[in-house]
């Protein structure tokens, strides 16, 4: 008999360790098998709030915001690629850094239609795999359209800002929880695991957790 698993699985588009990351878990949940049923539900966070609509270098970006050199920069962009590698993700050449809110409306929205999932990984595809940018509406759409969802919604869903309050709400509950990075992975609401773990990290971690009795309702 399966063990039932929520993973709230907190994370921004901008971020290369959330997409290392969501690919270890899925590779440490495909070991695992059928012992475990889980449920993967994506929660906001933006990385860069206030960044422009036109984006910003992302050398520049980096230098001022954590004060590495390009020489830094390059280095750990090459271990990123080699991270990438080892769990199934191809890291593309991305210049600039871009705002990520409509995407997490457009992720909002797709949590209702069930295709989270799928959406949550064109979106990572198209921004470090492609170097496409996460606030052109018509790179979202294409994303959605990917994803299995309908055209004409996604697009609504973005022209009219729908999910705005909802997500800033969640951003918010977010920071009041004391999370400040991400990926941040919470099991079952009671288990953080952060950073983009290793399969074997993520795997031995959901066997100790599918271990742990459920707690009473």
């Amino acid at each position: 008999m399966s063990r039932s698993l929520t993973i709230d699985f907190v994370s921004d588009i901008a971020c290369p360790w959330c997409a290392i990351g969501l690919s270890s878990l899925l590779l440490a949940l495909e070991r695992i098998g059928p012992e475990v049923d889980a449920e993967i539900v994506f929660h906001p966070f933006e990385l860069n709030p206030d960044m422009p609509a036109s984006g910003e270098k992302i050398v520049s970006y980096l230098g001022r915001k954590y004060g590495r050199t390009p020489e830094q920069i390059a280095e750990t962009q090459a271990m990123i690629r080699s991270r990438g590698a080892e769990v199934g993700f191809a890291f593309g050449t991305r210049e600039y850094v871009y705002n990520t809110f409509d995407a997490h409306r457009l992720l909002y929205w797709a949590g209702l239609e069930d295709r989270q999932l799928p959406l949550k990984r064109a979106l990572l595809q198209a921004y470090h795999g492609d170097g496409k940018p996460t606030n052109d509406p018509d790179v979202l759409i294409a994303a959605a359209v990917s994803a299995g969802l309908d055209t004409l919604q996604a697009r609504q869903v973005l022209e009219s800002g729908a999910y705005g309050d909802e997500v800033r709400a969640a951003e918010q509950q977010t920071s009041q929880l004391g999370i400040t990075s991400v990926p941040s992975l919470i099991f079952d609401r009671r288990f953080l695991v952060t950073g983009g773990q290793p399969v074997d990290a993520f795997e031995q971690a959901i066997r100790e957790i599918i271990a742990t009795p459920e707690e009473a309702e």
